[in-house]
């Protein structure tokens, strides 16, 4: 016995009924007005059956009396009153469509705000953990599902349902013998779409994946195209998009195959059923087989003519209807994986800890204040007794026995204590993967420590409000990130309300405003692709000026001299030195000529600190450091 075709979870279902609540909760006043506009023009399009009748009821008495005057007397009255209906339908159509235009992009536009503020919002575990592709696959393909579902879907499902209903209420009304007949026509026409709706909606929904996993790695290759080309590995590539893509043309195909297979079945049956009422209403007026229907009329021509109209009215839109199907589980697939993005739990924060700009008066005691003073101040509200205490904003760092691990089971970092008071620049050294980014990734409460404590300023890290702490410490990456945008707007995305002068005096101080004023356009050259028009170095400079435009207490260089050539680095060392002035500063380099005047080094090993002090002392302890130093053996 074979297996039967699953048909779409609840899930993707009640993701339809969600977007659909969402789109009559954005617009309650307008979404109802183009349903009246559909069920308008739905029901006018479903009563000219009744007209027929009545005008084959008056051209028969016109062809016993030949009484031209009488019939057109009574036929003006009919033909007036129906254009009059299909005018109003017209104007209801085009409301409806203008109204449905306007609210589909609106819902959209709201949909996307929804999932990029959502993204905001969610923890760097989720960007590490999913591909970008596949992230960006929601922000395309799948929004513009739900456009296909508020647009046409809902719609024609609203339509076809009234015209079903208008017209099978007539059907009965004229003769319960003939829409009997019909039902066994509809009965059979259900078989077919339960049996390959099933089909498509399987390969439908596995499509949408097909999709995001295709953009995925189209995305991918494009980010690495460099190394693609420099290792000669486009045949490769080539080889594993075909994989990728040819995953997806499978889904396509088949889901297209059940979905286009269905409406030409389905117009069949509606044909010969269409034949079979003909024959059975022609039997029934040559037997005078007595006729069943709530009108209690006889049945003759003037019944049966318009009930073969509204048969082939009947069975379009139940094939109609059917169609919407496929587009009903494509939206399902589409809106599930919108809201699954959507209802991602947002980066938990329950710290009530704040950064302010406060002033020193002159017994030393801290105040509050709007203005922009150089000086901050952490604003600590008592829950107990009510009152609030500033703690001056200095810069003392502490990590305490701190262990943690990004999966379960495998710790990353075992016991790791740190001090960086006040001033102090610390230095991390040792092999790739020894835990060095991870401790500059929990200062910045990117992840959460599983045991142990950090403390900033004396303050657990967990009682301060992310976004206070984060704006607190300046952050220059080993991979630069520059937007679309002027090199100026780039600066300036340190500190938004920096003046052009202060981004200036920034990119002055990492060394920056040499290279800045020979672009084409000086600080008001454009940059995209991720700054592809600046080497690597001049985009890491920019990096360097931002953070400085920020203007924090706390500096983090992770390797933010690496792509620096040996001169350069001179220059922006200056730079860097004049920043870290009375700063504490974490840094993290694997040339150890960056971290000689570091007044702390830590070398660290497989996520345990193993030694620690200034470079003259562990040079002359000749442990680890001294022979990372004197190339003993490599970092790596």
């Amino acid at each position: 016995m074979k297996n039967k075709k699953p048909m779409p979870g609840p899930g993707s279902f009640a993701a339809v009924k969600r977007t659909v609540g969402l789109f009559f909760q954005f617009y309650p006043v307008l979404a109802p007005l183009a349903v009246l506009c559909v069920l308008f023009s739905s029901v006018v399009s479903s009563i000219p059956s009744l007209f027929v009748q009545n005008v084959i009821q008056i051209i028969e008495k016109w062809y016993v009396s030949r009484d031209w005057a009488a019939a057109r007397v009574e036929l003006m009255p009919v033909i007036a009153l129906l254009i009059g209906l299909y005018v109003l339908s017209i104007i209801a159509i085009t409301v409806q469509t203008q109204l449905m235009a306007y609210m589909t992009q609106g819902f959209l536009d709201k949909m996307r705000q929804k999932m990029f503020n959502g993204m905001q919002d969610l923890p760097i575990k989720y960007f590490d953990s999913h591909k970008h592709g596949d992230i960006m696959s929601h922000y395309t393909n799948d929004i513009d599902t739900l456009r296909m579902l508020v647009s046409q879907t809902i719609p024609s499902l609203i339509q076809c349902g009234a015209i079903i209903l208008v017209v099978l209420s007539i059907m009965l009304y004229f003769s319960v013998w003939m829409t009997l007949v019909l039902f066994v026509g509809v009965f059979f026409m259900f078989l077919v779409v339960r049996k390959f709706g099933g089909g498509s909606a399987k390969y439908f929904m596995r499509q949408q994946k097909s999709v995001a996993a295709t953009e995925g790695f189209a995305q991918e290759m494009m980010n690495g195209q460099k190394v693609v080309k420099v290792f000669c590995h486009e045949e490769a590539s080539i080889e594993a998009f075909d994989k990728v893509n040819d995953a997806l043309f499978e889904d396509s195909r088949r889901a297209h195959a059940y979905a286009n297979i269905l409406g030409p079945i389905n117009n069949n049956i509606g044909n010969i059923l269409y034949v079979a009422m003909a024959l059975v209403g022609g039997v029934i007026l040559l037997t005078g087989f007595p006729n069943l229907s709530i009108s209690g009329k006889a049945f003759g021509i003037d019944i049966l003519i318009p009930f073969l109209g509204m048969a082939k009215q009947f069975t379009g839109n139940v094939n109609t209807l059917s169609q919407q199907v496929n587009s009903i589980v494509m939206a399902g697939a589409g809106a599930s994986r919108v809201f699954a993005l959507i209802d991602q739990q947002p980066e938990a924060d329950n710290g009530y800890v704040t950064l302010v700009n406060a002033k020193l008066d002159e017994d030393g005691n801290v105040t509050e204040t709007d203005e922009r003073t150089g000086r901050w101040a952490w604003r600590h509200p008592h829950q107990a007794d009510g009152t609030v205490t500033y703690t001056p904003l200095r810069g003392d760092v502490r990590m305490v026995d701190v262990d943690f691990a990004y999966e379960e089971g495998k710790e990353v970092l075992h016991g790791v204590t740190v001090y960086a008071e006040p001033g102090q620049k610390v230095a991390f050294v040792g092999a790739t993967g020894a835990g060095k980014t991870t401790i500059t990734n929990l200062i910045n409460r990117f992840y959460d420590i599983d045991d142990g404590k950090i403390r900033y300023d004396g303050i657990n890290v967990n009682k301060i409000r992310k976004s206070d702490l984060r704006r607190s410490l300046g952050l220059v990456l080993q991979d630069t990130n520059l937007f679309t945008g002027t090199v100026m707007e780039n600066i300036r995305y340190g500190r938004l309300e920096a003046s052009d002068e202060d981004c200036r005096a920034a990119a002055k101080l990492a060394g920056a405003d040499d290279f800045i004023t020979r672009l084409p356009e000086g600080y008001n050259t454009m940059l995209a692709n991720n700054g592809a028009n600046l080497s690597q170095g001049q985009r890491q400079l920019l990096a360097i000026a931002r953070a400085a435009v920020a203007d924090p207490p706390v500096m983090i260089l992770d390797e933010a001299t690496s792509s620096i050539d040996t001169r350069t680095e001179a220059i922006v060392q200056r730079g860097m030195d004049k920043l870290m002035e009375g700063r504490t500063v974490f840094v993290i380099a694997h040339r150890l000529s960056t971290v000689m005047n570091s007044d702390v080094i830590m070398v660290l090993d497989h996520g345990r600190i193993i030694e620690r002090g200034s470079h003259e002392k562990m040079i002359a302890e000749k442990g680890t450091y001294y022979q990372l130093y004197t190339g003993a053996f490599e970092l790596e």
